[in-house]
């Protein structure tokens, strides 16, 4: 099973490497990880991650300039169903548009936007949303394959200030609250998404990472 993680100029891509290839060590997966920033790489990979840390038009722009990437990216993902995992802004960029520094056409894999975090009047928290918090997960949500073993309570680690708000709330598969009800995994059919870091969130990260390892969508 090949595994490719995008580069294009952003996120932690050494931390998702070893923290995919340390999963796949212990469940036994025979996996070949590859970072790469080439579109030919993507077409023949059995899962891909898009990992992200920055603004959302700078990965957007960062993306998009990889020759033949999003091209790739959409025969590989959408036509051929292979599954897809963003991280962080990874995951953000699968929005409609994001509203940081301006309005930036995203993916659009997944309908909604990408909005600032807003903190209720008299709450002592900060932006960013940075450490960890419990995750919110419904019975039917824990149904879906990247989350078995994780359980409603168990903690994940955040960096951000902006927010997916998808415009299907059906399509949210946990929350975390940090002033209000966020979104912290999406998805639909072979796509997810984390806001959180699941390569810095220890044994839930490395959980996730490794079901998404077995998942055939």
């Amino acid at each position: 099973m090949s595994v490719v993680i995008i580069d294009y100029g952003s996120g932690n891509l050494r931390s998702a490497e070893k923290a995919v290839e340390r999963i796949a060590r212990e469940r036994g997966l025979g996996t070949h990880v590859n970072v790469s920033s080439c579109a030919e790489h993507v077409l023949s990979a059995d899962h891909i991650i898009l990992p992200g840390v920055g603004a959302f038009g700078d990965c957007i722009k960062g993306l998009r300039a990889l020759p033949g990437m999003v091209e790739a990216l959409e025969d590989r993902v959408l036509k051929q169903g292979r599954p897809f995992l963003g991280i962080c802004v990874g995951m953000q960029l699968l929005a409609t548009q994001g509203h940081e520094h301006g309005i930036h056409s995203g993916l659009g894999w997944i309908e909604g936007e990408i909005k600032p975090l807003e903190i209720p009047a008299g709450m002592n928290l900060k932006i960013p949303h940075m450490g960890w918090n419990q995750l919110q997960i419904s019975e039917a949500q824990a149904r879906h394959p990247i989350l078995k073993n994780i359980k409603d309570g168990d903690h994940a680690y955040f960096v951000h200030s902006f927010h997916f708000i998808p415009h299907n709330p059906d399509q949210i598969l946990a929350r975390v609250e940090y002033g209000q009800a966020l979104a912290a995994i999406i998805g639909r059919d072979n796509i997810v998404g984390t806001q959180f870091h699941p390569e810095k969130s220890q044994t839930l990260g490395l959980d996730l990472i490794g079901n998404f390892l077995e998942w055939r969508p």
